[in-house]
């Protein structure tokens, strides 16, 4: 048997997002100390587990060793140093120039997600036509270009050709969590129900330290709540997202009220308003919103207006032309006034976009606004909204309830399902 160098193994199970990554990572630093783009690695993998001055310094030693080797090597590393500096649109940048002097580099595309947390969307088309171009010169046999295809296709809503190249990486190589990821995408826009759980399941089951896990686990609780079993969704919230994880917890027990549902456990509402009040606490629209989102659960119907008005006030426009009136509405929601939802909803039409995160994550705005025309009395603009949903995934209990005037009483709008299932009648402290 040849005797893989650690460097080679810890970059395929970097690439494959595997729970071994970080164990090897380390390995490969800790044997060959001198090697730049080991040490640049391992901080690009841990680096939000490491104080500024702890990062700066590994990564001024990474260069330094880099540039000792070669141009490519250099640049790979300026890269991790802007993409784990928050820069992404320097990253970005950075990134088309690099993969212009070193076509298909697999190490650099593990920071192609720079090009969608720039959070515009013209720099996620860049990434997108990116992508396409290096899957291209790489060829099909390449697992993890076509891995990053597929996640591509999902984005952009094509969801068979993402689960077919998705399908194709996972023959190559099995252990590809990108595409794993993707397939999951894929299977959440055909309502793969139960299909798309056991498929999570039996990946996860291998590597149950899989650097993904919560996030695929997630996935399989939207796939529970997509075919009406929202006791393995509440389960699989509860079991694998900690308190903490605000955002997905918040995006599952939403969706759980929004027909009707009990949630699973929710987060503490202190921490929301402490994360929002925290430096940086809405410096990303997308994570601004996820904590939007909880605020709902709780009914926070106060904190939520406030929120809202720091949203306006902000001089970002993503902030106030489509954070703030997206805010608003869940206030609108939580106070029994659906129709204004509806207005503040509607208006912004395919503007939503702007809030960031991917299409499963930005779709729980069209399921609010859904919900708000059925308790409204606009059961036909609601249904032709969620027309394609309907019409084209397997598993869409979850939508048809969306639709049902009954989704918990005969006269139950979704602020007294929020009240009446969670026993929260609103709180405060979001300052604005």
């Amino acid at each position: 048997m040849v005797d893989v160098p650690v460097g080679d193994r810890a970059v395929t199970e970097l690439l494959s997002l595997s729970g071994r990554a970080l164990p090897l990572l380390r390995e490969w630093v800790v044997s060959d100390p001198g090697c730049g783009v080991a040490r640049a690695l391992w901080t690009l993998a841990t680096g939000d587990r490491l104080d500024d001055n702890a990062l700066k310094e590994q990564l001024a030693i990474a260069h330094r060793d880099a540039r000792a080797v070669g141009e490519r090597e250099a640049s790979l590393v300026h890269g991790v140093f802007l993409h784990t500096h928050r820069q992404y649109r320097m990253t970005a940048d950075h990134l088309v120039a690099h993969f212009a002097r070193w076509p298909t580099d697999e190490q650099a595309g593990l920071m192609l997600d720079a090009f969608s947390s720039c959070e515009d969307i013209t720099y996620r088309a860049h990434g997108e036509a990116l992508v396409e171009r290096q899957a291209a010169l790489a060829g099909p046999e390449n697992w993890p270009w076509t891995s990053w295809l597929a996640a591509t296709r999902a984005e952009q809503g094509r969801a068979r050709q993402a689960h077919a190249l998705a399908e194709q990486a996972l023959a190559l190589h099995p252990r590809s969590g990108v595409a794993a990821h993707a397939l999951a995408h894929a299977e959440h826009e055909l309502g793969s129900g139960h299909a798309g759980v056991e498929f999570l399941d039996q990946w996860l089951a291998v590597d149950p330290q899989s650097l993904q896990v919560r996030h695929l686990s997630w996935h399989a609780a939207l796939q529970s709540i997509a075919c009406g079993d929202f006791t393995d969704a509440r389960r699989r919230a509860d079991e694998a997202l900690p308190r903490a994880d605000v955002g997905m917890r918040a995006a599952t027990n939403w969706r759980l009220l929004l027909v009707g549902q009990a949630p699973a456990n929710r987060s503490d509402p202190q921490h929301v308003r402490e994360l929002l009040a925290a430096p940086g606490g809405t410096a990303e629209i997308f994570h601004t919103f996820n904590l939007a989102l909880a605020l709902a659960v709780e009914a926070s119907t106060e904190d939520l207006e406030a929120l809202a008005r720091r949203a306006a006030a902000d001089e970002r426009p993503d902030f106030r032309e489509v954070l703030a009136p997206v805010v608003r509405a869940l206030a609108q929601i939580t106070a029994g006034r659906p129709g204004a939802a509806v207005d503040l909803l509607t208006g912004l039409g395919g503007q939503v976009q702007r809030i960031g995160g991917v299409r499963v994550e930005r779709e729980i705005i069209q399921d609010t606004l859904a919900r708000a025309l059925v308790d409204t009395g606009d059961h036909t603009r609601a249904a032709d909204l969620l027309h394609h949903r309907t019409t084209t995934r397997h598993h869409h209990t979850y939508e048809d309830l969306l639709l049902t005037e009954t989704a918990r009483t005969a006269d139950a709008t979704i602020a007294d399902a929020i009240t009446g299932v969670t026993g929260v009648t609103g709180v405060t402290g979001v300052t604005g």
